[in-house]
């Protein structure tokens, strides 16, 4: 880019029949750089906090707020048990190519898997106090069950998101993130996703409004 300046700018000087010393021509090469490479620079991180509500203003847990812009996978073991016939967390947002783990906390045996896009997997019988983990290579939503208990019922969405994270039970998060498109996701809300843009210090958390599934129709 330095170099393409430099040619840029001589041509123009000799097109215009201006002559110039050496030292105004530097300051002003310089300076186009600068500007140059300060256009190209992103966004720095900000904290930016998000409100997810349903449509009667209630406050919507493990709604998934994920960045468009990609970042570096984050190493680590994630968990998602099994207890009182249910996957806890119901919902889990991990980045590409973390490992996730499924300790058996039940009395009864399990047999967990997906059919999902990219992220198939099957874990055979396997009882209390045992655990088999998976590795999720491709980004998508990964629809969990129970081969023993259908009603066992569990979502992972894999990310490729410089930022990410989920609404606790006051339906907030706060990320660490450049202002740019978020996409927020949730496997109960009719459409399952939204995506929207977030501007540069909003005065106040961004709310977000997702139109939930009834109760007895979730999942």
């Amino acid at each position: 880019m330095f170099l393409l300046l430099f040619f840029q700018f001589i041509n123009a000087k000799r097109l215009s029949g201006f002559f110039f010393n050496g030292a105004s021509m530097f300051k002003a090469l310089f300076v186009s750089a600068a500007l140059a490479m300060a256009a190209a620079a992103p966004a720095a991180a900000e904290k930016i906090s998000f409100r997810i509500t349903d449509s009667a203003g209630a406050p919507v847990s493990g709604a998934v707020v994920m960045s468009a812009a990609k970042g570096k996978p984050v190493t680590g073991t994630y968990t998602m048990k099994q207890s009182n016939l249910t996957f806890d967390p119901y919902i889990l947002v991990v980045p590409v190519g973390a490992e996730v783990s499924f300790p058996n906390l039940d009395r009864v045996r399990h047999h967990v898997y997906s059919f999902s896009k990219g992220n198939r997997f099957e874990l055979k019988l396997y009882g209390k106090e045992d655990h088999r983990s998976v590795t999720f290579d491709n980004p998508g939503i990964v629809a969990i069950g129970c081969n023993i208990h259908d009603e066992m019922v569990g979502y992972i969405r894999v990310v490729e998101s410089a930022a990410f994270g989920k609404t606790g039970a006051d339906g907030q998060l706060t990320l660490d993130m450049s202002p740019g498109r978020v996409t927020v996701w949730h496997p109960d809300a009719m459409g399952r996703e939204i995506t929207m843009d977030v501007p540069s210090a909003p005065n106040a958390p961004v709310a977000v409004t997702l139109k939930m599934k009834p109760k007895g129709h979730a999942h």
